[in-house]
């Protein structure tokens, strides 16, 4: 039987009132220590985010959300954070702040295959 390793996820929001709680899954973000393995998954449904908030430039957020995939893949092009280890990584992406894109809480779990898991967690909550 293959061997089943911890994994932790959090799914990627957008919540353009914060102080009205309301938010759409936009992506999701796996790390799995023992595989060595930090990657996010997004999609932005442009014509569903105008119908929920009209008002959002979708040009920066899409580059906020591709500023998660720039400190998951690390190296020069991640920043200060990008340096980090990798549980340091993934710690501060998850961190709680009230801006318009956020993350849910983090939950664990355990998997074969860390890849597979993000593909199938941004199935399920994003897409």
């Amino acid at each position: 039987m293959p061997e089943k390793h911890l994994f932790e996820y959090a799914v990627i929001r957008v919540m353009p009132r914060v102080e009205r709680e309301e938010f759409l899954n936009v992506g999701v973000i796996v790390y799995c220590a023992s595989q060595g393995f930090l990657q996010t998954r997004f999609a932005l449904n442009e014509e569903r985010l105008r119908v929920f908030a009209g008002e959002l430039d979708m040009a920066e957020l899409q580059e906020r959300l591709r500023a998660f995939e720039r400190i998951c893949a690390g190296r020069r092009e991640g920043g200060t954070i990008g340096q980090l280890p990798l549980a340091s990584r993934f710690r501060w992406l998850t961190a709680t702040r009230s801006t318009v894109v956020q993350t849910s809480p983090v939950h664990p779990g355990r998997c074969e295959d860390a890849l597979a898991t993000l593909e199938c967690l941004h199935a399920a909550l994003v897409l």
